[in-house]
């Protein structure tokens, strides 16, 4: 459970954020807006990565202000341009980054990374250079890095936008096949179509809220 409680973000003379209060119990949410409308800032809120003005974020039993380190063990964020994310110049050495730093036994994060690999057919990349990778194996192997570490939460922020429409659709099945709670920014507006509930976001505020099928069609009204 993730609650927003009276939570505003101002940045010099702009608010980012203003007053924020609501629940999110959902399984699959999708954020959308124009650009500046404050979607990214809110779900940077979510782990830590930015921190409110004013007003309280918890995620489950931690309070983002005070518990960002452990927060962030619990919620994954995925970037939409995964050379961002991607650390390390060979794929297992950088699946292992975030494992070494749980000090986990040498057994357990081979067999982390093997599973992960598998997952998603990138068994044949174990020891390949990071960056000779295409696109679409990027963007998997950095949704790798998140899901090797077992979160509660994962977050995309535009997780298709750099992306052809194959490996579009392969993050999209990706995405669908996740047991964590998935919470989702994006102008892909078919990607979140199938979602439990869809945020829209204005100048800082919530202005619909709601089920995809509702949502959605307000909101090419908005933008039209």
């Amino acid at each position: 459970m993730i609650r927003f409680e009276n939570v505003s973000v101002q940045f010099d003379q702009r608010r980012a954020l203003d007053d924020i209060d609501l629940t999110l119990g959902e399984k699959r949410i999708g954020i959308v807006g124009a650009n500046g409308s404050g979607k990214s800032t809110f779900v940077r809120l979510l782990n830590g990565l930015q921190t409110a003005t004013s007003g309280k974020v918890l995620v489950d039993d931690f309070d983002a202000a005070k518990d960002g380190r452990k927060l962030r063990r619990h919620v994954g964020f995925v970037f939409q341009n995964p050379d961002n994310q991607i650390v390390y110049p060979v794929v297992e050495e950088d699946l292992a980054f975030g494992l070494k730093a749980l000090k986990l036994p040498k057994d357990e994060i081979n067999c982390r990374i093997d599973e992960i690999l598998a997952r998603y057919d990138l068994t044949e990349f174990k020891t390949h250079p990071s960056h000779l990778l295409s696109g679409g194996q990027k963007q998997l192997l950095a949704i790798s890095g998140v899901l090797v570490m077992e979160p509660r939460y994962i977050i995309f922020d535009e997780p298709t936008t750099l992306l052809d429409l194959r490996n579009r659709n392969r993050v999209e099945r990706a995405i669908a096949e996740l047991d964590q709670t998935v919470i989702t920014v994006s102008h892909d507006l078919d990607l979140i179509a199938g979602y439990d509930r869809v945020l829209v976001f204005e100048g800082g505020k919530i202005v619909l809220d709601g089920k995809p099928g509702d949502v959605i069609p307000r909101y090419r009204e908005m933008m039209a």
